[in-house]
């Protein structure tokens, strides 16, 4: 299936399916003749009758083509989906990169230091790390906790972008507020992460 659109360029990169399933939920009916049903793994969890597979894929692929071409407007709509899918992909594996060259690690720390008020405990299921916002608030939070398993960070510099309206993750990932509490939490991109508070 071979559909064109004015907003992907040659030079673009290709869509994965990935890209594409993001968000994807389907319910499929298939009639099987029963001299033909198989399934996989002894909890029988999927169909492994692979004449079902290419006699689905047949069927979707021509109805689909044909849906899309008929309603431009919904196909335009998934397509910029999944060019957003695919931007914070590559935002994702651009930044799980950096943190394992330790380059934004060690500049994320140096900045960590001389904002965060630690805990003396290294139990991340106990710590907890509070966000303050102003001075006051920063300094009786301070005086206030319990330093064994409360950590402070002091008030963020700057206006903290919306992540929820912010369309490209590339762009949070530069946002230098957002690196300190991704930080100061010991969050990470996909499975490099190790949370150092479990409660914020």
């Amino acid at each position: 299936m071979h559909v064109k659109w004015p907003f992907l360029k040659e030079k673009d990169k290709n869509l994965e399916g990935t890209d594409i399933r993001e968000g994807l939920s389907a319910i499929i009916s298939v009639r099987i003749p029963e001299e033909l049903l198989q399934f996989e793994g002894q909890t029988k969890g999927k169909l492994g009758t692979s004449e079902a597979r290419s006699a689905v894929d047949a069927v979707i692929s021509e109805k689909l083509a044909y849906f899309l071409e008929e309603n431009r407007e919904t196909a335009t709509l998934l397509v910029k989906k999944a060019i957003k899918a695919q931007q914070a992909r590559e935002a994702a594996r651009r930044a799980r990169e950096e943190a394992r060259s330790g380059k934004k690690r060690k500049k994320s720390e140096a900045t960590l230091s001389g904002k965060l008020t630690p805990a003396q405990s290294r139990n991340p299921a106990r710590n907890e790390l509070y966000l303050v916002e102003g001075d006051s608030a920063g300094g009786s939070a301070k005086q206030g906790r319990d330093r064994k398993f409360q950590a402070v960070l002091p008030p963020l510099r700057g206006k903290v972008i919306n992540t929820e309206k912010k369309a490209k993750l590339a762009d949070i990932f530069k946002n230098e507020e957002i690196n300190t509490i991704i930080h100061a939490i010991g969050g990470g991109v996909g499975v490099d992460f190790n949370r150092r508070r479990h409660q914020l």
